[in-house]
């Protein structure tokens, strides 16, 4: 099974989508699955249901700081790899969708519970969300 079906297949079981992305690249840098699913869990939903960036993206902004980023303070050049990655992700992924947010995503702002009732009862989650996971991987997998 591809990444990308991988990531999908555990968002449709009931996985954050930031933890879908995570959980499919964590083993490839030496974190462990049950680790990569804790970190990873309170970024879903637009950060937790704050209106906020795609939970898929939060993951994919996770797996870039795995392969790129630094330890140190002074690692100014790890920090800017990463900066650049992010950034050139980011705008690829905004060009492909037409936003980064979970609000300009969906259509709704799930922090807002009637908004984010509406949004279950549509069943807009099931139906868009697993190809923001899907596309989110497929461009990390171009970057990683």
């Amino acid at each position: 099974m591809t990444k990308t079906d991988g990531a999908v297949a555990l968002f449709q079981q009931g996985l954050t989508c930031s933890q879908a992305v995570l959980s499919v690249f964590a083993t490839d840098f030496g974190l462990d699955q049950d680790a990569a699913l804790r970190i990873s869990q309170g970024f879903g939903a637009g950060i937790s249901r704050t209106d906020d960036i795609c939970g898929a993206l939060s993951g994919a902004i996770m797996v870039i700081g795995l392969r790129y980023g630094g330890i140190g303070a002074d690692d100014n050049a790890a920090k800017e790899k990463t900066y650049t990655v992010v950034g050139k992700f980011l705008r690829e992924f905004q060009t492909r969708n037409g936003s980064v947010t979970c609000t300009g995503l969906l259509g709704y702002n799930l922090s807002d519970p009637q908004q984010a009732a509406e949004a279950k009862k549509n069943k807009v989650v099931p139906a868009r969300c697993p190809g923001f996971v899907w596309d989110t991987v497929k461009l990390v997998e171009k970057v990683v």
